[in-house]
């Protein structure tokens, strides 16, 4: 089992509360508050989940500046008051920023009982496939 010291705790509690206001902020129509409030509890709980200084070298990396400068923009214009033009900004730069984990989260995916079933239809296949050559390519 994995354990967490406390900060760690708190960092995945932030997270999770972070996702589920954005993901409520989503529900109700854009609610230009519900978002405000998940972008920060998003960020602050990575930050206690990883760090600070690892959380700074993750976003700031030389070939990451696109990609953060799009999901930071997209926080600060939904803090601005245009939630929708920023939850596209966020949601682009937040697949810049992390698509190097999703060959492995399919591949986790894959191993599950009935999602991976799912995953293995030759439709859903052929995308899932073609999305992880891509993000090795980069």
């Amino acid at each position: 089992m994995i354990s967490l010291t406390d900060s760690q705790k708190i960092g995945m509690g932030l997270t999770g509360f972070g996702v589920f206001f954005l993901f409520f902020g989503m529900v109700l129509f854009f609610d230009k508050a519900l978002l405000a409030i998940g972008n920060i509890l998003f960020v602050a709980g990575l930050s206690f989940v990883i760090g600070l200084e690892r959380t700074f070298r993750f976003f700031f990396q030389r070939h990451k500046v696109k990609a953060t400068s799009f999901f930071l923009g997209g926080v600060l214009v939904v803090l601005i008051g245009w939630p929708i033009i920023g939850v596209v900004l966020e949601i682009y730069g937040f697949f810049l920023l992390f698509r190097g984990f999703f060959p492995v989260a399919v591949g986790f995916i894959r191993r599950v009982p009935v999602l991976g079933s799912l995953l293995s239809l030759p439709g859903i296949s052929k995308l899932v496939d073609k999305i992880g050559e891509s993000n090795n390519m980069v």
